[in-house]
């Protein structure tokens, strides 16, 4: 049975919605937007749990400016918000780029490492008004897709994972930066300050979930998901033994940097920006 939400959808996933598959290659960061606290909530956590890293916003304003200070990848909004509807903010989102356009237009030239030109930002609606005239205006408005409530997680995940492959996706190589760490999944190399550490293939996937979750807890469980794909028969004690094995690689001696991996006690852990670059 697909996992289904609906405008009260906390029920289906406390009773045991069925487990995504993890997301392979580079992160792709979303902003979702929706007024509903539960809908906001359990879907940008079902997100992340997919591989995705996710903010969110409860209105129009709040969305266009967290825009403004981080253009994400895509955006899942909803269209019935307390203070613009979501053809508004498409809108003013596109009337804001041709601006930018006009003023600089060798400013919104692409970002390095990412194929797809940056004056085109990709927004699904998600909404409950499933009339055809709502969905044509949608989609004239600029919108790249058009998904009504209630609906399917997995097929809403496969929606945000066609636009952002038409839309050239994340960055191209899916090389991951965090403060003098980098990992690049194509060379399956790491280097921290420009020197090369090894890694087993299990201590790669492990550290490449991290740095996609920079700044977030992750559980024991969500890294056992992710990392092993429940193929280790479901022992947590194993995660700490690789995070164990990765702070002796990139947390430990002289000539490493600040620590990077911290231990949130009764939750998980988190790799985090050393407190001079999270202030940048």
């Amino acid at each position: 049975m697909p996992t289904s939400f609906a405008q009260s959808g906390s029920a289906q996933l406390a009773a045991g919605a069925p487990a995504l598959a993890p997301r392979a290659g580079g992160e792709a960061f979303l902003l979702v937007v929706d007024d509903e606290p539960n809908i906001r909530e359990l879907l940008s956590a079902s997100l992340r749990f997919s591989g995705f890293r996710v903010e969110s916003a409860a209105t129009g304003e709040e969305a266009l400016a967290a825009i403004a200070v981080e253009r994400p990848d895509l955006v899942v909004l909803d269209v019935m918000l307390p203070d613009l509807d979501g053809f508004t903010v498409v809108e003013r989102l596109r009337e804001q780029t041709r601006r930018q356009q006009i003023a600089n237009p060798a400013g919104l030239a692409a970002r390095p490492g990412r194929p797809r030109p940056a004056d085109h930002l990709p927004v699904l609606f998600l909404t409950a008004k499933d009339g055809t005239e709502d969905k044509v205006h949608g989609l004239a408005s600029g919108a790249d897709d058009y998904v009504t409530k209630p609906f399917s997680l997995e097929e809403l995940i496969a929606r945000i994972r066609a636009i952002l492959r038409r839309a050239g996706g994340p960055a191209e190589d899916g090389r991951l930066t965090v403060a003098d760490l980098t990992l690049d999944p194509l060379a399956h190399e790491v280097t921290r300050d420009g020197r090369p550490i090894s890694l087993s293939p299990t201590e790669f996937k492990l550290l490449h979930y991290l740095m996609a979750n920079v700044g977030r807890v992750v559980s024991k469980a969500q890294i056992l998901d992710h990392v092993w794909a429940y193929d280790f028969g479901g022992d947590l004690s194993i995660v700490e033994s690789y995070i164990s094995y990765l702070r002796r690689k990139l947390d430990s001696g002289p000539d490493h940097g600040p620590k990077l991996i911290h231990t949130v006690r009764g939750i998980g852990y988190a790799l985090r920006r050393p407190p001079q670059q999270a202030q940048d």
